[in-house]
């Protein structure tokens, strides 16, 4: 059997060619209703339907998340399936924004649910929460490896709350998050030219005050509405900016239903962020 091309090295692909970015498909009841749309299976089916046609062929990564898909049972699910196909069929990666986290056999199911090809939800990636220990997410990562996926960890989040947990110190004096971020080095050691590995961290904390250097990508959500730029970048990620995946969701997804305004907003911010991290 022939052995799959790494995610790391997918991406890092895709983000040369297509621009470093991540739109999120996030199809919340508000913004349905802001593209005239009702909070219902069809919006959810237009909704969807119009940011894959619109973006899929051209942004590096499409990012659904799983919750507003899902919170319409069966058929919700039926929706993300569709749309994780045809986004993979136009070229973009998927990165599914899942945050599953748990433990043993349960979190192999969650591995085969994304990881594995036979899935109807297999993704490209797959966002994971390590805080039950990062051993836990050994079937998530193995699964990656073999299957030529990638994994995001949370590792320093942008929500107030994550700073308790993710800022706590450890027994041997380091923060949680820069202790998971080490694993994370760990994992990627000797891949070229990017691991697989990634770690999630808002754009939006400033200096972020850990080494982001695991050799993997930083998938940084929080640019556009929740207040960070592409400016920001450098600033939070230092030497590590050339890796930076910015997530933009509301910031795109706001100038729908229009095709044209989704795909000249999507074009902005990766020219901004080419332009923040050729400058750092």
């Amino acid at each position: 059997m022939k052995t799959p091309e790494p995610f790391g090295a997918r991406l890092r692909r895709a983000m040369d060619t297509r621009g470093p970015l991540c739109v999120g498909i996030d199809p919340h009841a508000s913004l349905l209703g802001a593209w005239g749309l009702n909070d219902d299976i069809k919006g959810l089916e237009t909704f969807t339907r119009t940011v894959v046609e619109a973006l899929a062929d051209r942004v590096a990564v499409l990012k659904p998340q799983s919750a507003f898909f899902e919170r319409f049972g069966s058929r919700g699910i039926a929706v993300l399936e569709k749309a994780v196909e045809e986004s993979r069929a136009a070229g973009a990666l998927v990165l599914m924004d899942a945050k599953r986290g748990d433990i043993g056999s349960t979190m192999g199911a969650y591995a085969a649910t994304y990881l594995e090809k036979d899935s109807p939800l297999f993704s490209d990636a797959v966002t994971v929460s390590p805080y039950l220990g990062f051993g836990s997410l050994r079937p998530a990562l193995d699964a990656a490896v073999i299957n030529g996926c990638g994994v995001f960890v949370l590792a320093l989040t942008s929500n107030p709350e994550g700073a308790e947990v993710q800022r706590a110190t450890a027994a041997d004096g380091r923060s949680l998050a820069q202790l998971m971020l080490d694993h994370m080095a760990a994992e990627n050691e000797g891949a070229e030219p990017l691991g697989s590995v990634g770690a999630v961290v808002g754009a939006t904390l400033g200096d972020a005050g850990v080494d982001l250097a695991i050799n993997g990508p930083l998938l940084a959500p929080g640019i556009g509405a929740q207040g960070a730029t592409p400016a920001d970048l450098p600033g939070v990620f230092g030497s590590a900016v050339r890796n930076v995946v910015p997530s933009v969701s509301r910031g795109v997804l706001r100038h729908g239903p229009d095709v044209a305004g989704l795909r000249d907003s999507a074009s902005r911010f990766a020219d901004e962020v080419r332009t923040a991290v050729s400058g750092a």
